[in-house]
């Protein structure tokens, strides 16, 4: 899961570089802590959060192939 955000996340930005993901696991749920960099921050956030919604709701699915609940924290 941490690879498919990692993916996902960077086909959207410009500094694909800067892009990393912190997983942290506990049970059945998955906490993945997204990092890019500063100016990258508006395009994974998108207008009125649609775009860090939309991440949510894939990575969710993802989740769900898994039996894991997962939580996309954007840092």
């Amino acid at each position: 899961m941490k690879q498919t955000l990692i993916d996902l996340v960077k086909a959207i930005v410009d500094q694909p570089e800067e892009v990393s993901v912190n997983a942290k696991e506990s049970g059945d749920t998955v906490i993945l802590e997204l990092t890019v960099a500063k100016r990258d921050m508006g395009r994974v956030i998108g207008k009125e959060g649609k775009i860090a919604k939309s991440i949510r709701t894939v990575m969710r699915a993802a989740g769900a192939r898994e039996n894991k609940r997962v939580i996309v924290d954007i840092l």
